[in-house]
C-alpha cells in the first residue's frame, strides 16, 4: 500500500503542480506514493456554498469556519496524522519529513484568509505547521514543500539511500560543499583531498566544511549540535558495541 496523503484545500487544481515532476513526480507514476484533494467549499451547507465569515471581535479579513473544515477533515478521518499550514505553526524541519514519511500518509490542511477557526484546530488536535517567519496568500504552497521534503524520503524514491543521510540537517549540520567535472574552472580549482582517493581524509575534511559552513551560516544549529556533543555519553575504553 502506498504512501496516501489528502490536501484539503479551496484550489485542488494547482495539485500536483511542482509534484507532479523530478522525483516526487516520478514516484507520483510509480505508485510509490498517491495524492489526492478535496475542495473545501464540497462541505458547505448553504446555497452559496459559504466557506467563511467575519471573525469575532472585529478586524479585517475572514476565516475558514469550524463547520465547514469539520467537514472535510471527518471525511478523511482514518488515523493519518492531520496537519495545518499557518505561518503562526511549529517551523517545519528534517526531524518532521522523517516522521512523516514513517507514517501511513497525511491529511493537509491549506489555510486561506486570515485562517482557520481555533476550535476545529483544538477539536481535531491539528498539527499546526509553518514554513518560516513570512506569510504566503495560502497555506498550498507550504503544503506542496511538506510533501517534496517527505516524498522523497520514502522507499525506492531516492536513487541513493545514502544521499538523505549526507544531507543538510541529517547530524543537525549544514552540507558540506560539493564539487564536480571540470577539475578546474576559470582559475578555481577543486580542493586537493578530493582528488586523492584517501576516503579518510575526505570524510573529514567534510565533516570539517559542515561545521564551517554551520558554525559560520547558523549559529542556533550549532549551538544545537554542540549542546548534541556534549551531552552524548562517552563510551568506556574497552566496552563492546
Amino acid at each position: 500500500m502506498s504512501w496516501h496523503v489528502t490536501v484539503l484545500t479551496l484550489f485542488p487544481d494547482m495539485f500536483p503542480g511542482p509534484l507532479g515532476h523530478s522525483l516526487a513526480g516520478r514516484a507520483l507514476e510509480r505508485g510509490l506514493w498517491s495524492l489526492s484533494t478535496r475542495n473545501i467549499r464540497d462541505f458547505a451547507t448553504d446555497r452559496h456554498r459559504s466557506v467563511d465569515d467575519a471573525p469575532f471581535g472585529g478586524g479585517a479579513g475572514m476565516v475558514l469556519r469550524p463547520d465547514v473544515v469539520d467537514a472535510a477533515l471527518a471525511a478523511e478521518g482514518d488515523g493519518r496524522p492531520a496537519i495545518v499550514l499557518t505561518p503562526r505553526g511549529r517551523p517545519l524541519v528534517q526531524a518532521d519529513a522523517v516522521r512523516f514519511s514513517a507514517a501511513p500518509g497525511l491529511v493537509l490542511l491549506c489555510g486561506r484568509y486570515e485562517g482557520v477557526d481555533q476550535r476545529v484546530i483544538d477539536a481535531r488536535r491539528l498539527e499546526e505547521v509553518s514554513l518560516g517567519d513570512f506569510v504566503l496568500s495560502g497555506g498550498e504552497l507550504a503544503a506542496m514543500a511538506v510533501l517534496d521534503a517527505t516524498v522523497r524520503l520514502l522507499a525506492g524514491v531516492m536513487g541513493a539511500a545514502v544521499s538523505a543521510q549526507e544531507e543538510s540537517f541529517s547530524a543537525g549540520l549544514l552540507e558540506y560543499p560539493h564539487y564536480t567535472r571540470p577539475a578546474e574552472w576559470k582559475g578555481r580549482a577543486v580542493p586537493e583531498v578530493l582528488l586523492s582517493g584517501h576516503h579518510a581524509e575526505v570524510a573529514a575534511w567534510r565533516q570539517a566544511e559542515a561545521e564551517r559552513i554551520t558554525r559560520e551560516r547558523r549559529p542556533d544549529l550549532w549551538a544545537a549540535y554542540r549542546s548534541g556533543l556534549a551531552a552524548a555519553p562517552v563510551a568506556s575504553e574497552g566496552a563492546g558495541p
